[in-house]
């Protein structure tokens, strides 16, 4: 497999990790000392990155996080990419919805492992949030999940 499948593979396995909450799995598409800056939400390692988002997105957040058209350059054993991300993050608890596009910019690394993310963030285009109150026939539906507005 080339370099490029390998990285965009990282990258999907990391957006899959985070929105199925697979945290040792998502931990392991990092360096040790990987940082992130999520449009302003800075992290300084993985131990931290990962540890907030195991605190914060908890059973009932429903996510959703897709990156597409990716430009990848490889450079020996670094690679830079970048990202366009569209996610979703449903909340019903607080009746709260929220989706928004960014660009990710990210940092790869080769390991003895395999490509791992050296940092990690992105830059938002836009972010719309929605009360779910004021849409009234909204039903979603999946394994787990009853979300109605």
């Amino acid at each position: 497999m080339d370099d490029i499948t390998q990285i965009s593979q990282l990258k999907y396995r990391y957006l899959r990790a985070l929105d199925t909450k697979q945290w040792e799995e998502f931990e392991e598409c990092f360096v040790a000392g990987a940082t992130g800056d999520y449009n302003g939400l800075v992290f300084d390692d993985r131990t931290a990155l990962v540890g907030y988002m195991r605190k914060h997105m908890v059973e009932g957040m429903i996510t959703l996080h897709q990156a597409h058209h990716p430009e990848i350059d490889v450079d020996g054993d670094t690679a830079t990419g970048r990202w366009y991300l569209q996610d979703k993050v449903i909340v019903e608890a607080f009746k709260f919805m929220l989706e928004g596009a960014a660009f990710y910019e990210d940092r790869y690394v080769r390991t003895p492992e395999g490509w791992r993310i050296e940092h990690t963030g992105y830059r938002r285009t836009y972010e719309a949030t929605y009360d779910l109150n004021d849409l009234p026939g909204l039903k979603i539906h999946g394994p787990g999940l009853h979300v109605h507005a």
